[in-house]
């Protein structure tokens, strides 16, 4: 491999809670330097003045505008719909690197990579462009890959999944501020959400022949961050047997762990990691899936995808202690 060089990193829409957290691991990267980071709401405010944990990081401010010339990689932050509209109005330069955090490209359109490494690690190494997962989606996906790979998922898969505020964006709204949110539970795009299909068309490469039915349930917790996931459905195989395909599945994953205790949120939160735990209960194998819907589930997963598509050690940047208490 040739020698690691740093990398010039710009960042469209750099005002929410996913660039906050991007901007914490860029700017203590080994290997990036930030170059510029762009909001048109916040042009010519400092970084620290929106994203507060980072006083003492940094002394830069937003740009209204881009200057994709003379960096390598870019990532876009902003929100769904925004990246097709980006890309109408700007020319992409010639090496240029993308990871894309919204939902436009998921589908592999337009020459994009699905970007969860724990399937498609070769593909992003060789890859332009990068769509990073959603955060629902990588915690179901990892907790139901293996059985897909073995052809041992059923048709009819149960999963109940809670997640924390700050999934749904920094922008104020009925259902985020602290007085509703606050000890409370709400049920939200039952059997609908919008992460379905990329799950489906994951499941579906790696499990041909069989029209999965993802019976999905999010549920808005009462907690900032963090997505807890527990799916089941009906098998005949025993629970040591599936915990050692689980093992033998992700043992190559530096961030997805399967564990022999039951998973917890806190193992996760503040981490780039997948916990995952398994039970079988008279006929039914559940599975428990921790990750932080801020990290493994957005920002973290994409530094983890630039790493990789730049040749740096997969975990460069990434090396976080779990909020355990």
């Amino acid at each position: 491999m040739s020698e690691i060089k740093n990398v010039k990193v710009g960042i469209v829409g750099g005002a929410g809670y996913t660039a906050g957290e991007l901007l914490r691991l860029l700017i203590n990267h080994p290997n990036a330097e930030i170059a510029w980071v762009q909001s048109s709401s916040n042009a010519g405010n400092l970084l620290a003045d929106v994203h507060q944990g980072l006083w003492g990081e940094t002394e830069m401010r937003f740009v209204p505008e881009v200057d994709l010339n003379g960096i390598d990689v870019v990532f876009l932050c902003s929100g769904h719909g925004f990246s097709r509209q980006f890309w109408a109005e700007h020319e992409m330069p010639a090496g240029l690197k993308v990871i894309d955090l919204a939902q436009d490209f998921r589908d592999e359109s337009d020459g994009y990579v699905y970007g969860l490494p724990e399937v498609n690690r070769d593909r992003i190494a060789a890859a332009r462009k990068i769509a990073n997962p959603g955060c629902f989606a990588t915690a179901l996906q990892l907790s139901l890959l293996p059985m897909a790979k073995a052809g041992l998922l059923p048709e009819d898969v149960h999963i109940t999944a809670v997640t924390g505020s700050t999934g749904a964006g920094v922008k104020p709204g009925a259902t985020t501020h602290f007085s509703w949110r606050d000890n409370n539970l709400s049920v939200y795009k039952a059997f609908g959400h919008q992460h379905l299909a990329e799950i489906k068309r994951t499941l579906s490469a790696l499990q041909p022949g069989i029209d999965h039915k993802v019976n999905f349930v999010p549920v808005r917790g009462d907690f900032p961050r963090g997505i807890f996931s527990m799916a089941y459905f009906d098998t005949d195989i025993d629970e040591a047997a599936a915990k050692q395909l689980y093992k033998d599945f992700y043992a190559d994953a530096r961030f997805t762990f399967v564990i022999d205790k039951s998973a917890d949120l806190k193992q996760a939160v503040n981490t780039n990691k997948a916990i995952i735990s398994l039970e079988k209960h008279d006929g039914k194998l559940l599975m428990i899936c921790a990750i932080d819907n801020l990290l493994k589930g957005a920002s973290g997963q994409a530094v983890q995808n630039m790493n990789i598509m730049c040749g740096f050690d997969e975990t460069a940047g990434l090396r976080l202690k779990p909020s355990a208490f």
